[in-house]
């Protein structure tokens, strides 16, 4: 069984993405990585990013392809069992996996369930074309729900813009607004084409997720390829403290009842195993 993994990457050190040490995780667990990207435009429409996954599907040659972010790890200590996962599944379109997101270091969020494992032996027709960003893995134009395939309790720890400094998420968060716009002729809860508007929206939707970080977790218990860069983070770093929100957040304890129920309740629901 061989395993590709193809991520997006296009000037990951001027972006602050944590590029480097994805590779090296990514590395630890594929027999090849493909990257996509390298060419992506400055300004773009919103569908580019369907082709691109879908470019990094078409060039993986293993039985399973892997879309990963450049910002998504696994833990070192998870890599045995997805193995054993993927031998397992050997007959399925797909898997799922939970999605850890972090702005800070100390804590996170199940965001959701990510179906990034795609079985390229068996379903060689998969589509990143779904949804409403137009990239989720479709089969005959039908999204491959996470509900309906296995979903494996091996977290992906996705670490967002925490090594990025309030200029370059400001830029970045406008590039993808003006591309949204040329998409879908309006800029949704992106705010618009100016960095500073584009920034607020995006701050202004950190704030509401920030109160669902509910889950706390030490430094020493990430993904050993990621540590070294937790610890550089300094305050020009979304990272270091959510500019301002690690102090000034009250959380409630319906954020702590749905933080609980989505790691614990929903694991019996969707037969995690």
């Amino acid at each position: 069984m061989n395993i590709s993994t193809f991520t997006t990457m296009t000037n990951p050190e001027e972006r602050g993405d944590p590029w480097k040490e994805a590779l090296t995780c990514y590395e630890s667990y594929s027999d090849e990585i493909i990257k996509v990207g390298l060419d992506w435009p400055y300004e773009f429409k919103f569908d580019i990013v369907g082709k691109f996954f879908q470019e990094g599907f078409n060039k993986s040659t293993g039985d399973w392809a892997f879309r990963m972010d450049i910002d998504y790890f696994f833990h070192e200590k998870d890599l045995n069992k997805l193995k054993r996962a993927l031998k397992k599944n050997e007959d399925m379109p797909a898997i799922a996996f939970p999605q850890y997101q972090f702005f800070t270091p100390d804590r996170y969020q199940i965001k959701t369930r990510l179906c990034i494992a795609l079985n390229k032996k068996r379903f060689p027709q998969i589509k990143l074309n779904g949804g409403g960003d137009k990239c989720l893995a479709t089969i005959n134009n039908k999204i491959i729900n996470f509900r309906e395939i296995p979903n494996v309790n091996i977290p992906i720890y996705q670490y967002d813009s925490m090594f990025r400094t309030r200029e370059i998420i400001a830029e970045d968060r406008a590039r993808f607004a003006r591309a949204w716009f040329r998409e879908f002729n309006d800029y949704g809860d992106r705010g618009g084409p100016g960095n500073s508007q584009a920034f607020d929206a995006w701050f202004s939707n950190i704030n509401k997720k920030y109160l669902l970080h509910t889950h706390k977790i030490k430094l020493n218990n990430h993904p050993t390829y990621i540590k070294d860069k937790l610890l550089s983070l300094d305050e020009t770093h979304f990272g270091y403290d959510a500019f301002g929100l690690r102090s000034n957040t009250s959380r409630q304890i319906k954020n702590y009842i749905k933080g609980y129920k989505e790691k614990y309740f929903n694991t019996l629901i969707y037969k995690i195993s």
